[in-house]
């Protein structure tokens, strides 16, 4: 998949927002919380136009039941995808552009905790969270264009932050 950054757009909050009542709604009682993660909900920085969800749930193996009605929700299932524990789903828009990915774990899990931890903290520290956009945009300038090298050259950095951010988190109240 070929990798492009936008500025932010103020039409992801409600974005998120719309398809998160879908996914409750699908979800129904096994949902605890939706949470909307990544870049996508940090204001001022550019991100891939692809809106990351969090969900919880309170029992991650009834989630593989209800596949079929993520399915019709217009979501590819794509099981833990490298992550144990996860359930991975994709859904692309009206153009055939992926739109929303959403990762549904199990209350309590660390992912969740790391996940929030990190969007909290870059919301916190404009000046953080603009290096990680200025990052991003250097990796392009510099050519790279596949998802997993995108990927592999953030993940020094997000490393770091998610231990500052968990360590900021149990400090700030």
């Amino acid at each position: 998949m070929h990798v492009s950054i936008v500025s932010h757009d103020a039409t992801w909050s409600q974005k998120f927002s719309d398809e998160a009542d879908r996914i409750w709604e699908t979800l129904g009682q096994n949902v605890s919380a939706i949470h909307h993660i990544g870049s996508t909900c940090i204001p001022n920085i550019r991100a891939k136009p692809i809106i990351d969800i969090l969900v919880e749930v309170s029992q991650i193996e009834r989630v593989d039941d209800q596949t079929e009605c993520m399915n019709e929700l217009g979501y590819e299932a794509c099981g833990e995808y490298g992550i144990s524990g996860r359930r991975y789903f994709r859904k692309p828009n009206h153009g055939g552009q992926r739109a929303f990915h959403v990762h549904v774990f199990q209350s309590g899990s660390e992912h969740v905790l790391e996940h929030i931890a990190f969007r909290d903290y870059l919301l916190a520290h404009p000046d953080i969270a603009r290096h990680y956009s200025d990052l991003k945009t250097k990796l392009i300038a510099n050519g790279v264009s596949s998802s997993v090298e995108y990927q592999k050259l953030k993940a020094p950095f997000i490393e770091a932050s998610v231990a500052d951010a968990i360590e900021w988190s149990r400090h700030r109240y």
